[in-house]
């Protein structure tokens, strides 16, 4: 009997190390399969999401977290996340999808043609997740206002109205397009204009007279890599007060090819809002240009700018802005682009010939809008292009971008790799030598703004100086002695060196290679000649401010 008792503890101490490792390895085995599990059918949910969306006529977008109380348009449950379209603004639940798909129509952008013209339509009726503050039509009273899904809004107009005002006479009446519109493109108009085209006719006159002298149609071009990224967010919101056809990605599309909706709407009639930074306009303007050498200059549109780039210098100097971060809402960036002036801007050819023998010059040909610079900002332009070429996803922030330059410039204060600028270069304006003092830099300017916000022309503005436009096809020169002194002339504490101002502008680099830019696209250029002349002018869009 002792010898039982003494051999029992043994094997119940086996049993107990036995059972904690057993459950040891399931506490560590268990999350690992769950894990891996809800991994496997959220990769499931986004695969057959993603088949739902590539197949639907909605332009549907998942959230994670709605930023407003939503509610399922199907089956009006309180959700968190879920799905919404773009162009109508339908929100559903994710199993709520297919059925949303079956009973929901989207925003038409051309209507179905029946053989006849049409002049109008109906109003195109969403019920619930009606805008914070808005207000019923018929009885005036904020819609919304109940925790539930009620009330109705109309795609097109934007008009909303309680479930108790609704009545049958609203739901077959006329859609007027609300406030904008005189910018929007509607979907019958576009019915109309392919029946023209079958009929193999090409005077729209009549059917544009119909829609009145202010109809001023208006196309977005959004560069959605831009700056602080916004571009998405502004394609979704502008498709919701639009038609989605006038709506374009430029990360999708080129500007030539979205342009071509312009020779479908009436002469000189259609505006576009470029949305991105100083390069992305001269993207448009050059599509532009293209348009002119096709023998489209009736069709040429008027170009207004939102700034979602870095430096947004152009943008700026007409009024619209040093950059933009959704401080504004969309609603009153159209109202800013309807009342906006028509004004001319210069625009300038950059002829880089190359030094060597006659026959072997290579010349490089840029188009200017903006500066053209040699010296210490076309230095930092070039560090900062190449730096965001190797990590591309550090610079999504306008601040980051900004503090990147900072660092540059800083770094160029020490070590001065453009010093003596003036023996290695010669320049002339409209043919006349100019003698140069001791300068590390020179910069040509055809607009008032340089470098993110600088009036370099004016700098301290304690000097009398020739009155400087962006369409007197003249431009200005002026030389900085170096990163510190750019600095200074940006807060004001010191003025540019004024060489001048002319219709032409040649430049001899002579025996060194140095960092040029034209509009913020820098490179390293080796003995060259730089001449810039005219080249035409771009209709823009003035923002007065009233």
């Amino acid at each position: 009997m002792e010898g039982e008792e003494n051999s029992s503890p043994p094997f119940s101490g086996v049993f107990a190390d036995c059972s904690l490792a057993f459950w040891t390895l399931c506490s560590v085995i268990l999350p690992v399969v769950i894990t891996l599990w809800c991994s496997f059918q959220r990769s499931r949910r986004q695969v057959l999401r993603r088949d739902i969306f590539r197949k639907s006529k909605h332009d549907w977008h998942y959230t994670d977290l709605f930023g407003q109380p939503t509610y399922c348009c199907v089956c009006a449950q309180h959700i968190l996340q879920g799905a919404f379209c773009n162009c109508c603004g339908l929100c559903v639940h994710e199993g709520c999808l297919k059925k949303a798909d079956h009973h929901f129509l989207c925003k038409e952008i051309m209507m179905r043609s029946d053989g006849e013209p049409h002049t109008s339509m109906e109003h195109h009726w969403i019920r619930g997740n009606v805008p914070l503050c808005s207000y019923c039509v018929v009885c005036k009273q904020q819609c919304g206002t109940q925790p539930k899904l009620c009330d109705y809004r109309c795609v097109w107009c934007q008009h909303t109205v309680h479930d108790d005002c609704m009545q049958s006479s609203l739901k077959s009446e006329k859609c007027r397009f609300g406030e904008f519109r005189n910018l929007i493109i509607p979907p019958y108009y576009l019915s109309t204009i392919n029946q023209i085209r079958k009929d193999k006719r090409t005077d729209y006159g009549k059917l544009a007279s119909s829609y009145g002298k202010h109809w001023t149609p208006i196309i977005i071009l959004a560069n959605t890599r831009s700056g602080n990224n916004m571009g998405e967010t502004l394609l979704g919101e502008l498709k919701i007060l639009l038609n989605p056809v006038q709506v374009f990605d430029l990360s999708k599309i080129s500007p030539a090819k979205a342009l071509q909706l312009c020779t479908l709407l009436p002469y000189n009639s259609a505006r576009v809002l470029v949305c991105g930074g100083d390069g992305t306009v001269g993207w448009v303007l050059d599509a532009i240009d293209e348009m002119k050498i096709k023998g489209q200059e009736r069709y040429i549109p008027q170009v207004a700018i939102l700034p979602l780039g870095t430096g947004n210098d152009l943008s700026n100097t007409l009024a619209w802005g040093a950059g933009y971060a959704g401080e504004v809402p969309v609603e009153q960036i159209l109202r800013n682009v309807m009342e906006a002036d028509g004004i001319k801007l210069d625009r300038w050819k950059v002829q880089i010939t190359n030094k060597g023998y006659y026959n072997l010059r290579k010349q490089k040909v840029f188009t200017m809008n903006n500066y053209f610079s040699i010296g210490p900002d076309a230095l930092m332009a070039l560090n900062f292009h190449a730096h965001r070429e190797k990590t591309p996803s550090l610079f999504s922030s306008r601040i980051i971008n900004k503090a990147v330059y900072f660092f540059y410039g800083t770094k160029d204060c020490l070590v001065q790799e453009c010093k003596d600028l003036n023996k290695k270069i010669e320049l002339e304006l409209d043919g006349e030598r100019i003698d140069l003092p001791n300068l590390e830099g020179i910069i040509v300017l055809n607009i008032g703004y340089w470098g993110g916000g600088c009036r370099l022309w004016e700098g301290m503005g304690d000097e009398p100086y020739p009155l400087a436009r962006y369409d007197d096809g003249l431009l200005e020169v002026a030389g900085v002695y170096g990163s510190f002194h750019c600095a200074q002339i940006q807060v004001k504490l010191a003025n540019p060196v004024r060489l001048g101002q002319a219709h032409t502008v040649r430049l001899i680099l002579k025996n060194s290679k140095m960092p040029m830019q034209v509009d913020g696209e820098p490179w390293a250029q080796g003995p060259c000649t730089v001449t810039i002349t005219h080249k035409t002018h771009a209709l823009m869009l003035y923002h007065s401010e009233t």
